[in-house]
């Protein structure tokens, strides 16, 4: 009879640029990217060229921060099975200059309003699922300050 050896279960980001360290949930996840030597220019994820100027030998990877703003949002009334609806779906401006999209917690999506464009908030993580193998999936998602 053939020993079972147990796998230890994982912690994955739903997202590419988003680092679980691990020592999550006591180390928080972050947002993270690249950023040009050259232009200075920023970007969410890993990159083999700056997009805004070319340059291919000095990005470097960079942390971003986790408060950002709202810059233009939509209330989502359908979706997939297992995503409970409405919800307020954004493009989040985050301070660091980069722009992310996520999902907002802390307005009510039956009640829009003008005035959350340009509101703070915040991000944090969340498992959202499990994978096939039985591993965690934690998603990024922004809070109002």
């Amino acid at each position: 009879m053939a020993e079972e050896t147990a796998t230890e279960k994982k912690t994955n980001p739903i997202i590419p640029f988003l680092r679980i360290p691990e020592k999550y949930p006591d180390d928080a996840a972050y947002l993270w990217g690249m950023q040009c030597g050259s232009c200075k220019a920023k970007f969410l994820g890993a990159r083999l060229a700056c997009g805004k100027c070319g340059e291919t030998d000095k990005l470097s990877e960079i942390k971003f921060g986790d408060e950002g703003e709202i810059y233009v949002f939509s209330v989502v009334h359908q979706t997939v099975p297992g995503l409970e609806v409405p919800y307020v779906g954004a493009i989040i401006d985050l301070d660091d200059g980069v722009s992310v999209r996520a999902n907002v917690y802390g307005l009510d999506p039956l009640k829009p309003d003008a005035s959350w464009f340009g509101k703070r908030v915040k991000m944090f993580t969340e498992v959202t699922a499990q994978d096939r193998e039985g591993n965690d999936v934690v998603a990024a998602k922004f809070k109002v300050l």
